[in-house]
């Protein structure tokens, strides 16, 4: 789960350009970074252990028209100089995202020809590779070398005898940008600079052949194919903090815009009618992603099963996809990716798309890996999201989710009662104060368990895995009516029960949890759209009364706010909260 990033130029210096790559990936891992330019038939690299930032010194007296980047997060090998990409051999230097399977016995096989290694990595095999087999055609000795590999990834090669760069993408994510400048090849078009005005899609197998003036693409026996030219528009990624201290403040701001413009791009871009075919046709739902998307699977399942009359089931993706369900040509299934490149989320649908399922991808991203499997389309319209922890696609997908379910009945409704959500979202996100009341007793708390019952048991589940993220105070999601049965064991005065209550039917029941929590010392906080929750816990627990909602659209509204005090919790504790230790945001090695 590393970002690479490679730029040939007409004219200029390519290491600025790439070092203001790596700032814009630097979401995609932050262990370590470091780039290489060709300059007069010679390689220089600089790499670092850290942040990208630490490179900025070294890169100062660096410059050529070609270069290549990486910003890392380590699979094999810790955090180091010595690990950190870009790894060189001879003529060859290169950057890698994936994850060799095979790299030991390859390794074994290198050290006995003589090879001598400098890091822990599976990637330093990869440019020995190379190296071994290069006897003059740079493009023949990368695709000899990759041959030998098993698992994934997208590369990036310098050869000192070749002005440009050779890329190659296997079940690992690359686009490759077009400007009037040059040429530019990257893990997300997120990261692609403002000028691209086009991009190209790599396919699995691809090779790119990539100088400042041209692109040129050879499938896996270096055939020349065409690969169709996209415009892309980029101003909506890279517009910066603004005013806000963190991206992560800054995109739950921008929860109502994304809400909006995912009414829209649905209506714009969805074939409704054979998308409608596709619901009142199904014999069963099944939606799966993983992390932040499989929560949003948990709260969309009450939009279907209310809705649509059939079986919903939602599964996590790493785990569905070594024991997928039966399914039949009748099957939906939607697959949610903020990235479309997860790929545990990518292997489990193409499974079920093989045995004949109907997938239709939830994505934030049009030119991902989800979207080259799945028969349709319903695009996420978050725009970049930089914080690692989800918040706006979160709250997006839920919008797209609730738009297919209303495709059993009238989807022209469920767009005004979408947009009805707005206003509430922006009352939700000006109170600050309460967030910073209830993040408080979370940073005060051993442990935090977030409770609640229906689709208030999928929100809870949800602001858990905020809280963990951001904060590193374990937490945990719970149904409320299971408490009995274990968690109440864990509850003392040094815990924090977080409920979740915006179904007024089953309110009662989760008030006498909070009650039992109480009678044991435990904290107890609330959030709640219910005035008459509200006033009975008065004076007992902190209580953030949010605006009143209709239940099947109270996660937008409560998830916002969990999300606010997750924001504040790492504040308090002095956490970085766009780049929680130990993650990167896109998941694209199981």
């Amino acid at each position: 789960m590393c970002g690479i990033i490679g730029v040939a130029k007409r004219r200029g210096n390519a290491v600025a350009e790439v070092l203001e790559g790596l700032k814009r990936l630097e979401y995609r891992g932050y262990d370590s970074a470091g780039l290489s330019v060709l300059s007069g038939g010679a390689i220089a690299t600089v790499k670092r252990g850290g942040r990208v930032s630490g490179l900025e010194e070294g890169a100062a007296a660096l410059s050529g028209g070609v270069a290549i980047g990486h910003t890392r997060w380590a699979t094999h090998g810790e955090p180091s100089d010595q690990n950190a990409h870009p790894h060189t051999s001879g003529a060859f230097s290169i950057v890698h995202n994936g994850i060799i399977e095979n790299f030991a016995e390859l390794k074994a096989e290198l050290l006995a020809d003589g090879a001598e290694f400098l890091s822990q990595t599976d990637s330093e095999v990869i440019v020995k590779l190379i190296d071994k087999y290069y006897k003059g055609d740079a493009l023949s000795a990368v695709a000899k070398a990759v041959e030998r590999l098993k698992g994934s990834y997208a590369l990036a090669v310098l050869c000192r005898d070749f002005d440009g760069i050779i890329a190659v993408k296997y079940k690992s994510p690359v686009v490759v940008g077009f400007s009037e400048s040059g040429v530019t090849l990257c893990s997300d078009v997120p990261a692609l600079p403002a000028e691209v005005t086009s991009v190209c899609v790599p396919e699995d197998g691809d090779f790119a052949v990539i100088t400042a003036q041209s692109a040129r693409f050879y499938n896996s026996s270096l055939t020349p194919v065409m690969r169709v030219r996209r415009p892309v528009f980029l101003d909506q990624f890279n517009s910066g903090l603004g005013c806000y201290a963190h991206y992560m403040i800054k995109e739950i701001h921008e929860t109502q815009r994304t809400v909006r413009e995912t009414c829209e791009g649905f209506f714009r871009t969805v074939d409704v009618k054979r998308l409608s075919e596709y619901v009142r046709g199904a014999d069963r739902i099944i939606m799966t992603g993983c992390g932040t998307a499989y929560n949003a699977g948990l709260a969309a399942r009450r939009f279907f099963s209310d809705r649509c009359g059939v079986f919903c089931q939602v599964e996590i993706a790493s785990e569905l996809r070594y024991f997928p369900p039966r399914v039949t040509p009748a099957t939906l299934v939607l697959a949610i990716s903020q990235s479309g490149e997860t790929a545990d989320t990518v292997e489990a649908v193409q499974e079920l798309k093989k045995a004949g399922a109907r997938v239709v991808a939830v994505t934030n991203c049009g030119y991902s890996a989800i979207t080259r499997v799945a028969h349709m389309v319903v695009p996420v319209c978050a725009g970049a999201e930089v914080c690692v922890a989800a918040t706006k696609s979160y709250t997006g997908q839920l919008a797209a989710l609730y738009l297919i379910s209303k495709l059993s009945c009238d989807v022209f409704d469920a767009q005004s009662e979408l947009l009805s959500v707005c206003p509430r979202i922006g009352e939700v996100v000006k109170g600050a104060e309460r967030a910073k009341e209830i993040a408080a007793l979370c940073a005060q708390s051993k442990a935090v368990f977030f409770l609640g019952r229906g689709i208030d048991y999928a929100v809870a589940v949800e602001a858990s895995l905020k809280l963990k993220e951001v904060s590193y105070v374990f937490s945990d999601g719970y149904p409320a009516g299971e408490l009995k049965h274990g968690t109440l064991a864990l509850v003392d005065e040094n815990t924090l029960s977080v409920f979740v209550i915006c179904d007024e039917a089953l309110a009662e029941k989760c008030l006498n949890a909070a009650s039992q929590i109480a009678s044991r010392k435990g904290k107890v906080a609330v959030i709640t759209c219910l005035d008459g929750v509200a006033e009975k816990l008065k004076g007992t627990a902190t209580v953030w009364k949010i605006p009143d909602s209709p239940l099947n659209l109270s996660p937008f509204s409560s998830a916002v706010a969990l999300q606010l005090v997750a924001y504040h919790a790492a504040i308090i504790l002095g956490r970085d909260p766009d780049k929680p230790r130990n993650l990167a945001k896109s998941v694209t090695v199981e």
